[in-house]
């Protein structure tokens, strides 16, 4: 078991720096840290989904899975070296992503993100987790990051907008689609 935090402030990042799991100390613009927060960022906007009451038992089951994912992938991203997140992993949100979409009607359209509040919340968990991996590219650039995790959250805003879409259904019956002019 991890360390517990009975302390929660510890005033070591007063200076503009803040401690990788490793122990070394980084400026907070840091890369790292960015792509970390956003993932975090991601999981939370995950969480919001999941307060709406009535979801369907499947996307309740799923998205909690991907929560508790999402800490492992932060981790891996807070902690150089360390490794969470699998292929297993991403041949599971490939499931999950399959399984949401076998019964939905083929896109003709563009979906405005909106449907109810559940599918608006998922739409922004989606549009998050991309800005997440952008954050992890980026990092990329620069420092080792395991593809899986690029992988992951490729797929995951990938299931997000799926679920998005079964979501608007559950909610409304129906999805907004965008008017062409």
């Amino acid at each position: 078991m991890g360390h517990r935090l009975s302390k929660i402030y510890t005033r070591t990042g007063d200076d503009g720096t803040t401690g990788l799991g490793d122990g070394s100390r980084v400026p907070k613009t840091h890369g790292r840290i960015e792509a970390y927060g956003t993932v975090d960022e991601a999981n939370s906007a995950i969480g919001v989904i999941l307060a709406v009451p009535n979801l369907p038992p499947a996307v309740t089951a799923a998205l909690t899975q991907i929560q508790h994912e999402l800490f492992d992938l932060g981790g891996e991203l807070a902690v150089p070296g360390y490794r969470a997140i699998l292929d297993s992993h991403i041949d599971q949100l490939e499931q999950c992503l399959d399984k949401f979409n076998e019964p939905l009607p083929p896109l003709k359209e563009f979906i405005l993100p909106g449907g109810g509040p559940a599918a608006a919340a998922c739409h922004m968990a989606r549009a998050i987790t991309r800005r997440a991996e952008r954050d992890t590219w980026a990092l990329a650039q620069s420092e080792t990051v395991a593809p899986e995790v690029l992988r992951y959250l490729n797929r995951l805003s990938d299931l997000l907008f799926v679920v998005a879409r079964v979501l608007a259904r559950h909610e409304n019956g129906q999805e907004v689609l965008w008017k062409r002019k």
